[in-house]
C-alpha cells in the first residue's frame, strides 16, 4: 500500500466524517428530542448526513472560483459513495446500540454511542475513500480541482 495514498484516503475520510457527522447529529439529536421514532430518525439523520457532507465540500470549491452547479456535480461524483457507506455504518451502529435513541444530550449513553457510530463510519468509509483515491476517483477529483486552479 501507498503510504501517501493511505495518508489521502484518511485525511478525505476525516473531511467526510466532519461534514457528514454535523448532518447525523443534527438529525439524531431532533429526531431523539421530538420523538418521531427510530426509523424517521434514521430518515432524518441519513438525509442531513448529505445535505451537510455535500455543503461541507462544495462551499470550499465554490471560493476557489468554481461555479456553484459545476461545484455540486464534482462532489456528487467524489463524495457520494463515501457519505453512503458512512451514513450506512453510522445508523446501523446506532440501531444496534441499546438505548442509543432513548437518551437525550445530557446522557453518557447519547455520546458513547455517537462516538462508536462515526469510529464505526470512518473505519468503513476508510478502504472506501483508499480504494476511490487508487482508481482516481472520490477525493482525488478535489485534488485534481484544486491543482487546475492553482497552476
Amino acid at each position: 500500500m501507498n503510504m501517501a495514498t493511505k495518508q489521502m484516503a484518511a485525511t478525505a475520510t476525516l473531511h467526510c466524517l466532519i461534514g457528514c457527522a454535523i448532518g447525523e447529529l443534527i438529525g439524531v439529536t431532533i429526531g431523539t428530542h421530538t420523538g418521531i421514532g427510530r426509523e424517521a430518525t434514521v430518515l432524518l439523520a441519513a438525509v442531513l448526513s448529505f445535505v451537510s457532507g455535500y455543503a461541507f465540500s462544495v462551499i470550499p470549491i465554490v471560493r476557489t472560483g468554481m461555479k456553484f452547479w459545476p461545484s455540486l456535480k464534482l462532489i456528487f461524483a467524489a463524495d457520494t459513495v463515501s457519505i453512503l457507506t458512512m451514513t450506512v455504518a453510522d445508523n446501523v451502529c446506532m440501531l444496534l446500540i441499546p438505548g442509543a435513541f432513548d437518551k437525550d444530550l445530557t446522557h453518557p449513553v447519547y455520546w458513547l454511542s455517537r462516538l462508536i457510530a462515526m469510529s464505526v463510519a470512518f473505519l468503513a468509509a476508510w478502504p472506501v475513500n483508499y480504494y476511490l483515491l487508487k482508481k482516481g476517483k472520490g477525493h482525488a477529483l478535489h485534488d485534481h480541482h484544486d491543482h487546475s486552479h492553482m497552476g
